[in-house]
């Protein structure tokens, strides 16, 4: 057994102590609180990403085209798949989205 750090358990000198956690185990250290602050890393995070997007990026304009790919997604469904899309709606997984008639 090593005099140079902790009670490493299952050590051949180790007696065994049954019934007991590691922490109440004598020589045991206190948990110590460990917390890590990430918001300078998210902000830098997220500021790389703007600048990647560039100038010209327009996030309006972004939304509105993801929206309009969203009601072309719903649109031109064959039965099966409206009363499918239906159901999904009427159990609150799918916002409704589009009048149903985009081109397929």
């Amino acid at each position: 057994m090593s005099t140079h750090g902790p009670i490493i358990p299952g050590e051949p000198d180790e007696p065994v102590v049954a019934g007991k956690s590691p922490a109440d185990r004598p020589g045991a250290a206190e948990p110590v609180e460990f917390t890590v602050d990430l918001s300078s890393h998210e902000m830098l995070r997220r500021t790389h990403t703007v600048a990647a997007l560039g100038a010209g990026w327009d996030p309006v304009a972004a939304l509105h085209g993801e929206e309009a790919a969203y009601d072309l997604l719903y649109s031109g469904l064959d039965d099966e798949q409206q009363r499918l899309y239906e159901e999904l709606i009427a159990a609150g997984v799918l916002p409704r989205r589009g009048g149903g008639d985009a081109a397929a």
